[in-house]
């Protein structure tokens, strides 16, 4: 996913930001960590059969993480920004 080449409210130039794959890894973690709690909370109340997981947790960890991708890699872009974080730099 792309960023804009620039705020359209202020005109900031988004070209020196680069938060790359750092939204996935996090959301990776994230979501692998809530997923997981849940279904084994799931497993170990109800013990329902393997297909009720599969039904449960395979599209909810897919659209938790899809949708979550914009609103974290907007996160990371603002902590870059507020950090003068610039790729490149030391």
């Amino acid at each position: 996913m792309a960023y804009a080449p620039a705020c359209t409210a202020c005109g900031l130039d988004y070209s020196s930001f680069n938060v790359g794959d750092g939204a996935a890894a996090f959301l990776i973690l994230i979501v692998g960590a809530v997923i997981t709690g849940l279904a084994l909370w799931l497993e170990l109340s109800r013990e329902p059969p393997w297909w009720v997981h599969a039904l449960l947790w395979l599209p909810l960890t897919l659209g938790l993480s899809l949708g979550l991708m914009r609103l974290a890699k907007g996160v990371l872009l603002g902590i870059e920004y507020q950090q003068d974080a610039r790729e490149g730099r030391q």
